[in-house]
């Protein structure tokens, strides 16, 4: 039986924000006052690396540890934030609000609350939110499912009943760990591993493309057509009754939760 969904979780990075170049420039700043030159593969590892502090941390010589890299990262991207270089994806916005019309919305993510927050401040979505579950609010990071599974019980709804929408495979294998459906949106339209792509709900090439599949999987099934009734002898016949007035069923109410988390 196909599963009423009653609340999306969203990814953040690269999901909501266009940030794919910003985390590795904080990375590569802090790792080139350490000692380390920036390489591709670097920039690759980052991508859905829950554990992307300890990742930069492991490239610099001597006690540095993943606490001082998340600072002086943190430090780095919420001063972008504050200089406008932060900005959402097309259609990112849209898709919230989409979700926001069909039931609760969160953010699973595995950046910096400190990040986090300023980010969505200054999109405009913090009161769009029920819940945002940040890095700091997890042990175990992103493919582990513990994100996801503490948005959905902040969010007072269980995970069969969420949709995750993510773009990294880590970020995938994580919600669907946690039982959620997915709804996967690759970053740059790239093609996705084949046993990722099974794990998926639906796909998008981007945040645009995705609203209609977005609606489409929250949207409830459509009511039975019903006939009209019988016009009587000699009165006029009643106006036929528009599609809009009919009552929409609006989803029940969960409880409010705490804010959602580096790259991803």
């Amino acid at each position: 039986m196909t599963p009423i969904l009653r609340a999306t979780v969203f990814d953040l990075d690269d999901t909501l924000l266009d940030t794919q170049h910003l985390w590795p420039e904080a990375c590569a700043a802090f790792t080139a006052r350490h000692g380390h030159r920036w390489r591709t593969e670097d920039t690759r590892a980052l991508h859905g690396n829950g554990a992307w502090a300890s990742y930069v941390a492991a490239l610099c010589p001597g006690s540095i540890g993943p606490d001082e890299v998340t600072e002086a990262c943190t430090t780095a991207m919420v001063d972008a934030v504050g200089a406008g270089r932060v900005h959402a994806l097309p259609g990112a916005v849209s898709l919230v609000l989409e979700a926001a019309r069909h039931g609760m919305v969160g953010v699973a993510t595995a950046s910096p609350r400190r990040f986090v927050h300023a980010a969505l401040d200054r999109l405009g979505l913090t009161a769009r939110l029920h819940t945002v579950v940040c890095g700091e609010h997890v042990t175990r990071p992103k493919p582990a499912p513990d994100a996801y599974r503490r948005a959905a019980s902040e969010l007072d709804v269980p995970p069969s009943d969420c949709l995750a929408v993510e773009d990294s495979p880590n970020g995938i294998r994580s919600a669907r760990a946690a039982g959620m459906s997915v709804l996967a949106i690759a970053r740059d339209g790239t093609t996705l591993p084949a046993d990722i792509a099974r794990l998926t709900t639906a796909q998008a090439r981007d945040a645009t493309r995705a609203l209609p599949t977005l609606t489409r999987l929250l949207s409830p099934h459509s009511a039975p057509h019903v006939a009209p009734a019988p016009a009587s002898p000699k009165p006029s016949p009643a106006s036929p009754i528009p599609r809009t007035s009919l009552p929409r069923a609006t989803p029940a109410p969960g409880s409010s939760g705490t804010t959602r988390s580096a790259p991803r």
